[in-house]
């Protein structure tokens, strides 16, 4: 990091003041920055560029920028355009660590805080705010263009046959796994159905297709979408896959994809493209994704019923002959989403005292892995809890026979409702009522909803214990 990309952090940031590392003289730390003035001899000190100030301008300075759009929007006032121009010179930074940053807090604040409401005003709010954003990285792109195709596209409007007919269908994957079944599979589930002679394509990442795999009718059409990619790579389709989807005889079906900025990227002629915009189509209701999507895909396709499905291959072990539960305490990068100690060792620890096996997965890696290790570790329930490692597609597949799955808001309890198995969903960490009610598992099979409006480990240990009982009686009774 150069003093240059400390200069562009801070250019619409008229006074930073920062705590000085232990070690430091007060007087060479403490500085102010105007403009593009500033002066501080011990930026240049070797390394501490890198490893302090780094640190501080990224989490802090890019996330206040980025909540302070959100805030605005929210207010239904202008944002900021000087935070917005901010993130946006800093998201195309050189330096890696700076633009994953500010990147980050482009998304995960702002788009994310503006989806993840689900109020019909706060859509339109997204298109005007991030084609701005696509048409800062992209020159081809007009910002006004952008939005009034936008407007055009999100109208629901009924399928009509072109004339060639329709030989390939692309599904657009959501990217996260959860939403891909909650959502992606009813559309697809519904394409096959109504398309029965044309090629069913899933385009999106290899861990989405897997969950779908064993299912012959669709193919995977590879699409790299990283969610901490740069901007430039986030907003930018793929050629390949742009041909392909502007191939004659194509139709795009897209379930308010990242691939596609939930609708506001140009990916196929717009006369074969069908947004299904998730965000407002539900308008003030209550119900969940799932059912939204399948009211959607009767009214523009004529398909009644469409369902949520998986369809992964076999995990690589057997499951064992007997009776087994199945956990993931996964919360998608989303501390808020989670419950503090001790409520996760003492719900695994009242799960394992049932006597039956309970196949804890491990997620990821990392920082999950080592949280859920440890989790298992003191509670101290011996050989009945047994950590799982794998593709969460071949999770899933041990969840489809488990007796009852637990989780956080994450991609297994929409697994488990789909698969029709007894599931009891710790819900946690909603900036509304309407996000519980989108996000809620629809499936078959019976369900608890343990909602936490705020996140008391005992009191909520105490109410999904009870869940539990009720879906899932111990083995003597």
């Amino acid at each position: 990091m150069t003093i240059a990309g400390l200069l562009l952090l801070t250019r619409h940031h008229s006074s930073l003041r920062f705590t000085p590392p232990a070690g430091a003289a007060a007087g060479a730390w403490a500085c102010r920055f105007q403009g593009v003035e500033a002066a501080s001899p011990y930026f240049f000190q070797p390394g501490f560029v890198e490893s302090e100030v780094v640190e501080h301008l990224q989490t802090n300075l890019f996330r206040e920028s980025a909540r302070e759009i959100l805030a605005c929007c929210l207010d239904g006032v202008a944002w900021p355009d000087a935070a917005l121009q901010t993130l946006l010179r800093a998201a195309q930074d050189p330096h890696p660590a700076v633009s994953a940053e500010a990147g980050t807090a482009l998304f995960q604040t702002v788009a994310e805080g503006l989806a993840d409401r689900f109020e019909p005003r706060l859509t339109e709010v997204y298109a005007e705010l991030f084609a701005k954003v696509i048409a800062s990285v992209e020159p081809r792109f007009d910002s006004r263009s952008l939005v009034a195709r936008y407007r055009r596209v999100r109208r629901v409007r009924r399928f009509r046959e072109p004339p060639g007919g329709v030989a390939a269908v692309y599904v657009l994957s959501r990217v996260t796994l959860g939403a891909d079944v909650a959502v992606t599979s009813v559309i697809l589930d519904a394409a096959k159905r109504r398309f029965p002679a044309a090629a069913i394509w899933l385009a999106g990442g290899r861990k989405n297709y897997e969950l779908f795999a064993a299912d012959s009718r669709v193919g995977w059409a590879p699409v790299a979408y990283g969610r901490t990619s740069s901007l430039r790579d986030r907003l930018t389709t793929p050629r390949g896959l742009e041909d392909q989807l502007s191939a004659p005889g194509s139709l795009v079906i897209d379930p308010d994809s990242r691939i596609s900025q939930l609708g506001l990227v140009p990916i196929s002629p717009e006369e074969n493209y069908y947004l299904f915009d998730s965000r407002s189509y539900g308008g003030d209701g209550e119900e969940s994704l799932a059912v939204l999507a399948r009211r959607w895909v009767d009214e523009v396709f004529d398909v009644r019923d469409a369902v949520p499905y998986v369809a992964p291959l076999s995990p690589g072990e057997p499951p064992p002959d007997g009776p087994y539960l199945t956990v993931n305490l996964g919360v998608g990068d989303n501390p808020a989403k989670r419950l503090p100690e001790p409520f996760e060792e003492e719900i695994l620890r009242h799960l394992a005292g049932k006597g039956w096996p309970v196949f804890v997965d491990l997620g990821a890696g990392g920082g999950e892995e080592a949280r859920v290790r440890a989790a298992i570790e003191r509670c101290g329930a011996g050989p009945r809890l047994r950590p799982w490692r794998g593709s969460f597609a071949a999770f899933a597949a041990l969840i489809a026979r488990s007796r009852l799955y637990l989780g956080y808001d994450s991609a297994g309890q929409h697994a488990a409702a789909a698969c029709g198995v007894p599931l009891v969903t710790v819900f946690a960490g909603f900036p509304t009522p309407r996000m519980l009610a989108r996000w809620t598992p629809t499936g078959p099979g019976p369900k608890e909803i343990v909602r936490v409006d705020q996140p008391e480990p005992q009191e909520t240990l105490r109410r999904t214990i009870a869940a539990i009982s009720r879906l899932s009686p111990d083995p003597a009774a």
